[in-house]
């Protein structure tokens, strides 16, 4: 089998100390920690003198610029949009409470006005019927008070009589009677008016 390590690196024994320290510290052989930091500065493509770490820096500056071309993309896509729709609908509601407050809330007081204007009217609507009704009231006591008048004068009248039975006058007469008041109250009440 052939020896693959054939190659030998010089350096000073500071950095030999240096390199010790970091080996001891990370628990490896110092060959080890050799193979590996070339392998490590081989994929990252890093160099060793940049201690700030510009190809990272910038490798972050880019990834970093992304996100922010992202998240202005999306704000022009998503946020701003929103942010006209939401002003957009705040205006028509605060159109509508202002429309609410004028005509809804002017009809509102309108129609309890007119409520109470229609509830004076009834009332005095209903006082009037009373007074009509005590009217009818007092002329059908009137009526019957005459006809128990007229009837009495009929009977004496006819108790005076002698050629023909009280009877039979008074039926005559009170059937007369009678009818002419019904006829009478019946023209009334075509005309219009109850008396």
């Amino acid at each position: 089998m052939e020896d693959i390590n054939v190659r030998s690196v010089r350096y000073p024994i500071l950095v030999d100390q240096k390199f010790e320290k970091i080996a001891l510290k990370l628990g490896r052989t110092k060959r080890q920690v050799f193979i590996q930091m070339v392998d490590y500065f081989y994929k990252s493509k890093k160099d060793p003198i940049d201690l700030n770490d510009e190809l990272l820096k910038n490798a972050l500056m880019k990834n970093h610029q992304q996100y922010i071309g992202f998240i202005k993309s999306q704000e022009n896509m998503l946020l701003i949009p929103m942010k006209t729709e939401m002003d957009r609908v705040s205006v028509s509601q605060g159109q509508i409470i202002e429309r609410f407050n004028t005509q809804i809330l002017k009809a509102n007081t309108d129609l309890l006005n007119n409520q109470h204007t229609q509830d004076g009217k009834l009332n005095a609507i209903g006082i009037i019927m009373d007074t009509m009704q005590k009217g009818l009231k007092s002329k059908e006591a009137l009526k019957s008070q005459f006809l128990h008048i007229l009837d009495g004068y009929i009977r004496s009248r006819d108790a005076f009589g002698m050629m023909t039975s009280g009877r039979k006058r008074r039926a005559d007469c009170g059937y007369q009677i009678a009818d002419q008041f019904i006829i009478s109250n019946k023209s009334r009440m075509l005309g219009g008016y109850v008396y």
